[in-house]
């Protein structure tokens, strides 16, 4: 939408100085009267400075945040998490959270190349081992989707007046409150985070556990280490949610 409305501007730059320097209308003239010229020029410059600063504005301008319930892709989660971006206090969680996705994504398609080189789609193996890191992703998604939930309540400007002059005019027991809330959505961010991370290792032993394997059998899939580590997870957080 921010291109199309960018593409109007520009065409109506244009259409503008067509008007003004051609012949067949108004028909300015640079080099040819003083006045022709100098209002030539400062048109040109005009037409310059309002295209520079509609580029400007229109990439500078925060997008809408995208609404919770609508993410289902991965790149719904990327643009839902850059609208969060630009929150200072935030900043270094996004910054995170958006290196996790590439790295899920980047696991996940090492896995699955892995796993199909390895077995055929059909084998009970593959189907095993692939429900275990559907599984397990759906929970990394599921962390920061309770994170946005969270966020879409987070006031920025409430926050940073907690540390502003006005603070000192509020009760020091409401003041400890109104930090509580605040540092808990920061706390539940980061905690989210961190098992994401954990996420994230136990996918890379998995990996190596799989490379590892010579031969064996569909029912040694349970008893793999990390495969235990990763079902102990799920049923944690599936508890958690509950």
């Amino acid at each position: 939408m921010k291109y199309i409305k960018l593409l109007g501007i520009t065409l109506g730059v244009i259409v503008v100085n067509i008007v003004l320097f051609s012949p067949g209308f108004i028909g300015l003239n640079i080099g040819g009267s003083a006045f022709s010229t100098a209002f030539g020029i400062t048109f040109l410059l005009a037409s310059v400075l309002v295209l520079i600063y509609s580029v400007y504005s229109v990439n500078a301008k925060t997008p809408a945040a995208v609404p919770v319930k609508q993410i289902q892709t991965h790149d719904d989660y990327v643009n839902a998490l850059q609208y969060y971006k630009k929150v200072k206090a935030l900043e270094a969680d996004i910054s995170l959270a958006l290196n996790q996705l590439d790295r899920i994504a980047r696991k996940k398609y090492k896995l699955v190349g892995v796993l199909t080189q390895r077995f055929d789609p059909s084998e009970l193996s593959y189907k095993k081992f692939m429900s275990t890191v559907q599984a397990v992703e759906n929970v990394f998604y599921l962390n920061l989707k309770s994170i946005l939930n969270r966020l879409g309540a987070f006031d920025e400007s409430e926050f940073k007046s907690l540390s502003g002059s006005k603070a000192s005019h509020l009760p020091p027991e409401l003041l400890q409150e109104r930090k509580q809330i605040y540092n808990e959505y920061l706390t539940f961010t980061k905690n989210s985070l961190a098992t994401n991370e954990e996420i994230l290792l136990k996918l890379d032993k998995l990996l190596l556990e799989i490379s590892r394997l010579d031969s064996f059998e569909a029912g040694d899939i349970e008893k793999m280490p990390c495969m235990q580590e990763i079902d102990l997870l799920i049923n944690q957080t599936k508890y958690y949610k509950n």
